[in-house]
């Protein structure tokens, strides 16, 4: 297996995933030591907030964007209940936040702001009183903020128009909002959004396709959400109806593709229903976004945010679409209390996945999905010290998106796949539908979690499952050991064409394509040796035209494998591939490889330089350090 290659497509990313998984440098290179301290349950060690004292229960924003200034600006509002009695002082998390006014009942109030921590900025602490419940605070947002990013109009599709868009996941809401930035805390908001009178303005929450486009607009979100939840976008955007529940913005040259594209959207909606409940919120769009958008979607409420990358003209990439709809019932409905218990988002929603993805398009196409994602989970495995393994993972003192590989993509979906195989699927569906009523609208615990499964399935079960391997699956590192192995008879026929082929007994031209589909060619690719001549990747890219394939994923791997073996006919193409495309996971990878040689570094050098303005923040943050 072709490491560089697998290290780089990452499958719980590659074709779906919510923020797309790319393993950091830093867990890669060293293991970090655990801390003495025993980790508190519960506890988040990424907010500076109080809510054991005062809890934030509504948001409504007043805010306009200065696209000149590259700033928003106006009020944020706070309601919120006392945990504490006698609780006088509110604390929130902000970043680089300009806070101009701290009010309560309309007079000012003191306030101070704490000393800057690098991975979670500064925090906001107000004294309210022992009777208010309720604080109006006046700020504005640093040009450089982590969860904003601010297009010119060559930048976009239309060219005509600035855009923007917000990015919260893991703790960026608090660069453009003063909020408690953490997942255990829910609230529901309204907001007045001011924009240039020829853009539209999106958030995460009801959104009007028939809204006047006059430079106001109002949104409601009734139902208690995570910080990490609320997105807002602004730009040239169109509607296009999908379904009764679903339709697509984006801007209007890529408008009708992306309806086409996305057009079992409504399909997807019905078939989770049916297995795993009503669904929630009322409407389910899509927003797609500009190339820079750093991950393939997220899964903001009402309205996920996707890349254009999975836009491919043939549906092939729409396991994203599954994934982020799943994330309506695991992830934005049941919620991880913490960046720890990130699991119980991301692997209960790649289960589900998997499991959408079988019920529209058929066994086949899981199966081939599922052997990739399991052969991602293995790269991994393998290249993730042993603290990373573990899907409870301790982040203390660590950024939060730190928290984001196939540990808890992949791994906790084949933990409740061996679940699923022990119990028996009609078992553990109806297992599901209880856990998603249960726990609707909280944000729980890894601890909740596990007591939930000893009073249910285990009880019910206690022949086929056993605390002792439930932990091993939770606490320890690694694959356990009898875990599910996916298999498809489809990737058989692909090795041994793949075997055939570098054996020379099958010429390149006479491996029979025709039918493959986007998973059969990224099996062929991600399994090459990591070594081939020149002459076996010229005979592959003249019979398959790979250097200039419009599929992003195909041309993905393709592009590592030139950049492993230096094959020059392909760097015009990873050029233009590199500076066009902002989504982290596609883009890390290839700087990754070209840095490891001082020739490819001067090459990637070139292209970051050039792409840098167009990048999100966040991919500017991930791939920097490869040119110091």
């Amino acid at each position: 297996m072709n490491k560089h290659i697998i290290a780089g497509l990452i499958m719980a990313g590659s074709l779906f995933g919510c923020s797309d998984v790319t393993t950091s440098e830093s867990q890669v290179e060293k293991a970090v030591e655990p801390l003495e301290q025993h980790i508190e349950s519960g506890t988040d060690y990424h907010s500076f907030a109080n809510p054991d004292e005062m809890i934030v229960r509504h948001i409504d924003l007043d805010i306009s964007a200065d696209f000149d200034q590259k700033q928003l600006y106006g009020t944020a509002t706070l309601t919120f209940e006392r945990v504490k009695e006698n609780a006088h002082q509110l604390i929130l998390d902000t970043r680089e936040l300009d806070i101009k006014q701290v009010s309560v009942n309309d007079q000012s109030v003191d306030f101070s702001i704490g000393e800057e921590e690098p991975e979670l900025g500064q925090a906001l602490n107000i004294e309210v009183g022992t009777s208010a419940n309720q604080v109006t605070i006046e700020y504005a947002t640093s040009p450089d903020a982590s969860g904003v990013q601010w297009l010119t109009p060559t930048q976009t599709a239309g060219k005509q128009h600035p855009f923007l868009f917000t990015q919260a996941q893991a703790v960026h809401a608090r660069s453009f909002i003063p909020l408690q930035d953490t997942p255990q805390v829910r609230v529901t908001y309204a907001a007045t959004i001011r924009t240039p009178t020829e853009l539209l303005a999106v958030m995460s929450a009801a959104n009007d396709p028939e809204t006047e486009r006059d430079g106001v607009y109002n949104f409601n979100m009734p139902q208690p959400i995570p910080s990490y939840l609320i997105a807002l976008a602004i730009g040239d955007l169109e509607f296009k109806a999908m379904g009764q529940r679903t339709g697509v913005y984006s801007e209007p040259a890529i408008l009708d593709a992306a309806a086409e594209e996305f057009a079992d959207t409504e399909a997807m909606l019905e078939v989770t229903e049916k297995t795993y409940g009503d669904y929630s919120w009322d409407r389910y769009d899509l927003l797609i976004l500009p190339p820079s958008f750093p991950f393939g979607g997220m899964e903001n409420p009402r309205l996920s945010f996707i890349t254009p990358t999975v836009i491919a003209g043939d549906k092939s990439l729409v396991a994203l679409i599954a994934h982020e709809l799943a994330h309506s019932w695991s992830g934005n409905t049941v919620t991880n209390a913490t960046w720890r218990d990130l699991w119980l988002n991301e692997g209960f929603t790649t289960y589900l996945t998997y499991r959408i993805m079988e019920m529209i398009y058929g066994n086949d196409r899981y199966n081939m999905e599922a052997v990739l994602g399991y052969q991602d989970l293995q790269a991994d495995i393998e290249s993730l010290p042993e603290n990373d393994q573990i899907m409870a993972i301790d982040l203390r003192g660590r950024n939060a998106d730190d928290v984001f590989s196939n540990i808890p993509y992949e791994k906790g979906a084949l933990f409740l796949r061996e679940i699923e195989q022990k119990v028996g699927r009609d078992n553990f569906d109806q297992f599901l539908l209880d856990y998603f009523a249960h726990f609707a609208f909280q944000s729980i615990t890894t601890d909740q979690f596990i007591d939930y499964l000893n009073q249910t399935l285990i009880a019910k079960f206690p022949q086929q499952l056993s605390k002792e391997r439930i932990h091993q699956w939770i606490f320890e590192p690694g694959i356990p050991q009898g875990a599910p192995v996916p298999v498809s008879d489809a990737f058989e026929k692909v090795d041994q064409a793949r075997t055939a082929w570098l054996a020379g007994d099958l010429q390149a031209t006479d491996i029979e394509t025709d039918n493959w589909t986007v998973h059969e060619w990224l099996y062929f690719l991600n399994n090459m040796p990591e070594v081939l001549t020149a002459a076996q990747l010229d005979a592959l890219d003249s019979s398959f035209q790979l250097t200039q394939s419009r599929n992003n994923e195909i041309a993905h791997s393709w592009l590592m494998i030139a950049v492993a073996n230096e094959y020059k006919p392909a760097y015009d193409r990873l050029y233009t591939y590199l500076v066009s495309i902002g989504r982290n996971k596609l883009v890390k990878p290839l700087y990754r490889e070209l840095a490891k040689t001082p020739e490819g570094k001067a090459f990637a050098k070139r292209a970051f330089e050039e792409a840098k303005p167009g990048y999100h923040p966040l991919t500017v943050k991930a791939n920097e350090d490869f040119f110091e």
